[in-house]
């Protein structure tokens, strides 16, 4: 076997990961292998444009695939291929068929999937939303007038609520314990988001969850922990994601909250020690945000497998290089979402602040303008701005760059 990377996963991640290790220098085999049979494609329009209005599939998959860049030449490519396991001692992963594929180096981007409910009842008529294939089946059921039941409150199950009322469902919005999008948010602009969901006409019901689907063959309804029942003819479970790590297991791995990484997303021991040969991209990257001194987390956020690629490759070539990695540019995590086309941008990592502060407008009315400023020991560690001009999220953008405590140990 001559000189081969393997790249795990063929997202976004997967495909930045690709050609940053050719714009490192990298110029032996690379192999891209992933689950979905789809080449790569954007994630972000599922719950929005595509879920509203797909066209075809063949249309919808056109306008969502990403064009490689220039430079991703030579890049073999096994979509509709699962990896089921991996020794990164002996440089090798198993392939769903058997197959082993040996590696110099390895790209862990296997990103996530979505969790389910764990309540009892039916299986049938309750819809994830994660794949474009999710998408597709979603929008057939979204008919109007259909009863939709959306449990979940973060970003997926405001879009998805947000869009299911736009084709005129009648949409129950089942928040869960926090506040809609609270958690990067923060309190005053979630009940900002919640009156703005509320007033689009969509049922939100606060502080409670599911405990039980109603049905025999298909779900019909679901009861609530404060005894609601709830008839529905559509539910949309969208209550978080779970690393896709399993195939790791084994090989001496941190592998309780994705893959734990080092600064340079080199994928580390249990013991804290550099895997040799082997880094992480994406939302599956478990790495310390050195920008403003906190602990390593994942990010879930689109730019995240953009970030990462660009740390993660050259590191990659040059650890099979026998070179210490180069330093590099801590990623500014960025976010952004639309509600009833009000959109709402995000910088840094507001969801680890100890004090919110009002910047401009008013948290309670974000179509009409309004950012917040995320403050941990007084530094301002990240912006959430609604509705307001593009200009003002570059303001505040920079804003953030500045004020960001790098550590370069």
């Amino acid at each position: 076997m001559g000189e081969r990377i393997i790249v795990a996963g063929a997202s976004l991640g997967g495909l930045r990961a690709a050609e940053q290790l050719r714009s490192a220098g990298w110029d032996g085999e690379i192999t891209v292998v992933g689950e979905e049979a789809h080449p790569p494609y954007n994630r972000p329009p599922l719950s929005k444009e595509v879920l509203a209005a797909p066209g075809t599939p063949e249309e919808a998959l056109a306008s969502l695939t990403f064009r490689p860049k220039r430079n991703a030449t030579g890049i073999q490519w096994r979509l509709g291929t699962r990896i089921t396991g991996s020794n990164l001692a002996a440089g090798t992963l198993t392939l769903e068929d058997g197959e082993e594929l040996g590696f110099n180096g390895l790209v862990v981007a296997t990103g996530l999937r979505p969790r389910r409910v764990q309540a009892p009842g039916p299986l049938a008529g309750r819809f994830i939303l994660r794949t474009l294939d999710d998408a597709l089946a979603l929008h057939a059921a979204l008919v109007p007038g259909a009863r939709v039941s959306v449990i979940g409150s973060g970003f997926i199950g405001c879009e998805t609520a947000a869009t299911a009322a736009s084709l005129g469902c009648e949409v129950t919005l089942v928040e869960g314990r926090t506040g809609p999008m609270e958690r990067p948010l923060g309190s005053a602009l979630s009940r900002g988001v919640r009156a703005l969901l509320t007033g689009r006409g969509i049922d939100c019901r606060r502080g409670v969850s599911v405990i039980r689907y109603r049905g025999t063959e298909s779900c019909t309804g679901l009861e609530l922990s404060d005894g609601t029942l709830l008839h529905a003819d559509v539910v949309v479970e969208a209550v978080g994601s779970m690393a896709n790590t399993e195939w790791l297991e084994g090989n001496d791995l941190d592998l309780g909250d994705g893959v734990e990484c080092d600064r340079h997303l080199r994928v580390l021991t249990a013991a804290g020690q550099p895997v040799p040969g082997v880094v992480a991209v994406g939302d599956i990257a478990r790495y310390p945000d050195v920008r403003n001194a906190l602990p390593a987390r994942r990010v879930e956020h689109w730019a995240t497998p953009s970030d990462t690629a660009k740390i993660a490759a050259p590191a990659l070539v040059a650890a099979i290089n026998g070179l210490p990695p180069a330093e590099a540019a801590a990623p500014l995590p960025t976010f952004w979402t639309d509600i009833f086309g009000t959109r709402i941008n995000g910088i840094g990592s507001p969801a680890h602040a100890r004090e919110t502060r009002v910047l401009e407008g008013n948290p309670a009315h974000p179509q009409a303008g309004v950012a917040m400023g995320y403050y941990r020991d007084n530094t301002l560690i990240g912006v959430v701005n609604a509705g307001l001009p593009a200009s003002r999220n570059l303001h505040y953008r920079q804003l953030v760059l500045d004020a960001g405590v790098l550590v370069t140990t």
